[in-house]
C-alpha cells in the first residue's frame, strides 16, 4: 500500500470503513480486541468506522457470506473503503488475493492496521510484523 495521506486534504470529514475480520479459534475476547484494534486505528487515522464484517467458519471459501456482506456495504455512496488488522484475514494466499482483486473491484482502498516491515536488526518470520510474536488464533 502507499504511503498516501488517508483524510488529510479530502473534501469529507470522517470517511467511512467496515471491517473484516476472519476469526476462527479464540473467544468473545479475542474478537472484541481485534474489533478494538480496527476501532483504534480509525480513531487514530479520522475514520468511522461502519460496522465489522466477521467469518467464523473454519472453511475457506472466497465468497462467503461475512465477505459477501463486506463487498455489498463497500457499494454505499462515500465509502472510503475496508480495513483489516492483517492482510493474513483476508485469507490463504490465493484466496487473499482473489478477495483483495473484488475488493479493488470496488473502487475503495484496503487499509491494513499491522503490515510487515522488516527492521535491520531483526528478521521477524514472514506474516509477522517487527517487535510482533506470531498468534495462532489471527
Amino acid at each position: 500500500m502507499d504511503d498516501e495521506l488517508i483524510t488529510e486534504r479530502r473534501p469529507i470529514a470522517f470517511p467511512q470503513v467496515f471491517g473484516y475480520l476472519r476469526h476462527i479459534t479464540g473467544g468473545l475476547a479475542r474478537h472484541a480486541a481485534l474489533v478494538d484494534c480496527l476501532a483504534e486505528y480509525c480513531r487514530r487515522h479520522e475514520l468511522t468506522l461502519g460496522g465489522v464484517f466477521t467469518d467464523r467458519d473454519a472453511t475457506m471459501v472466497i465468497r462467503s457470506s461475512a465477505f459477501v456482506g463486506l463487498v455489498d456495504a463497500l457499494q454505499l455512496p462515500d465509502t472510503y473503503g475496508t480495513v483489516v488488522p492483517a492482510l493474513s484475514h483476508l485469507g490463504p494466499k490465493s484466496i487473499g488475493a482473489e478477495r483483495r482483486q473484488q475488493i479493488a473491484a470496488t473502487s475503495t482502498r484496503l487499509l491494513v492496521v499491522r503490515t510487515f516491515t522488516p527492521t535491520r536488526d531483526s528478521e521477524p518470520s514472514p506474516g509477522t510484523s517487527a517487535g510482533l510474536q506470531p498468534r495462532r488464533d489471527t
